[in-house]
């Protein structure tokens, strides 16, 4: 046993330990964001299926307004992300003065960009129902708008929860935003389950549920941002002032990546409306696809979000060879790490597609896609999503934007069009364009890696 582990941490050494960090700290890192991701994976999931007892039309709505609020949601994490980008790097630097700012002026930033966001949506939330999903049935965008309506208000509670959770990351702090991450999805659920099932109140039980989790969630976060953590020293005070130089380092990742966001969210939202030309029980495959695939990515997920603090920390230090080596460990982790969660998770996949009640004739088109995706996940995903971390967390954000926007229209916008409307695949075309960007965007990301300009950038 004992020779077992001194190979072990042999191993472990030579592939993910350097002079920034040894293989232990990453663990430290990565252990509570895969905890964390699983969780809200996994709840995502239970409440989707929670949903389902309302019938198809329950489930197209919180579909089709999800798709939009992850097109809106994302441009708060982007920000929340330049954040922890400026927090890590000052924390490999070992400036705690300015990593507690960092994390202010992102917090800052977040909230007034979601209270204004979230006015202007509520304002404009018919005209918005009808432009994107008018197609769809009545009792479908009934369902939707009361779900819209909530979702907007949520929005502040959730920009203020994600970027003290961002700022936590980017000082390592893992388990912290894993702890605020649990209250907050461990009580969306168990309220889903107290006024979706018990009440049987549908869509609007949902749509309380959001709001009140999220409300824990930010009160939580801020108890904890002023009050209880050792890693910022920040005061009420703080959040009412802006310091524009801290403001521009964060914005130089948060704003290219912003703008990836919401043209590649745009995107899938727009894809999301081919969807709906399609009917009804192709937006309940789609959005049972989403949760089922979802859960063989919490581990990539994970790794992606603990690349951010790594390589954002090494690049910090000036140490370039580690956040080399650090991406390269951490991306061939991922994608072995693909194959066996799908070993363990797709034997079970039957009993969880019946989680969400499905009619009998999508379980086949359902199956279809699992299969597709399950090959594509552990050639694909990781470089396709894990790579472009690294770059950012070096300040290669331009870059990032640039190519990920262009793969998303060129190939999943304009291909899926053709292949599944144009010529008639349906949902499956759709989905398969999907898996072709990765392709596409798995080759840039991979040689822009190698040519090294990526490492040039300064932030601090």
């Amino acid at each position: 046993m004992t020779d077992i582990k001194g190979r072990a941490d042999r191993f472990l050494t030579k592939i993910l330990s350097g002079e920034s960090m040894t293989y232990k700290q990453i663990f430290s890192i990565f252990l509570p964001i895969w905890v964390d991701q699983m969780f809200i994976t996994s709840l995502n999931m239970l409440n989707t299926a929670m949903v389902s007892s309302s019938g198809v039309a329950a489930v197209s709505a919180v579909s089709m307004v999800d798709s939009l609020n992850l097109f809106l949601l994302n441009v708060f994490v982007a920000i929340a992300t330049g954040g922890t980008v400026i927090v890590a790097q000052y924390k490999g630097n070992s400036d705690p003065a300015m990593m507690s700012k960092a994390a202010v002026q992102a917090l800052v930033t977040v909230t007034y960009l979601a209270v204004g966001l979230a006015v202007i949506l509520l304002i404009f939330q018919g005209p918005t129902l009808t432009l994107l999903f008018g197609a769809a049935e009545q009792e479908v965008l009934s369902n939707a708008q009361t779900y819209m309506v909530a979702s907007y208000i949520s929005y502040p509670c959730f920009a203020m929860y994600q970027a003290v959770c961002g700022a936590l990351r980017g000082a390592a702090d893992t388990k912290s935003s894993l702890v605020i991450s649990l209250i907050t999805n461990i009580s969306y659920v168990l309220m889903n389950f107290f006024f979706i099932n018990l009440l049987q109140m549908g869509v609007l039980g949902l749509s309380i549920s959001l709001n009140l989790s999220r409300l824990l969630g930010m009160l939580c976060a801020m108890l904890y941002l002023l009050k209880l953590n050792h890693s910022f020293a920040i005061e009420w005070r703080d959040l009412f002032h802006f310091d524009f130089t801290i403001q521009k380092r964060i914005l130089t990742v948060g704003i290219p990546f912003a703008a990836e966001q919401l043209f590649f969210n745009g995107g899938k939202l727009l894809t999301q409306t081919f969807v709906v030309q399609l009917g009804t029980l192709s937006m309940t495959v789609l959005a049972i696809c989403n949760s089922l695939t979802s859960l063989t990515q919490i581990t990539g997920n994970a790794i992606g979000l603990t690349t951010v603090t790594v390589v954002g920390q090494c690049m910090g230090r000036g140490d370039v060879r580690d956040s080399k080596k650090f991406a390269k460990s951490l991306l061939l982790v991922s994608c072995v790490t693909f194959v066996i969660f799908e070993l363990i998770l797709y034997p079970f996949m039957p009993i969880l597609i019946q989680l969400f009640s499905p009619p009998a004739e999508i379980v086949g088109t359902i199956w279809t896609i699992l299969i597709f995706t399950g090959i594509a996940n552990p050639l694909l995903w990781s470089m396709s999503f894990i790579m472009p971390n690294t770059l950012r967390a070096a300040g290669d954000s331009k870059f990032t934007s640039i190519a990920s926007m262009l793969s998303m229209w060129l190939f999943r916008v304009i291909l899926g069009y053709i292949v599944g409307i144009m010529l008639g695949f349906g949902i499956v075309g759709v989905w398969v364009a999907m898996l072709l960007e990765w392709g596409v965007r798995s080759l840039i990301f991979m040689l822009r890696f190698r040519s090294g300009r990526w490492s040039r950038h300064k932030l601090i």
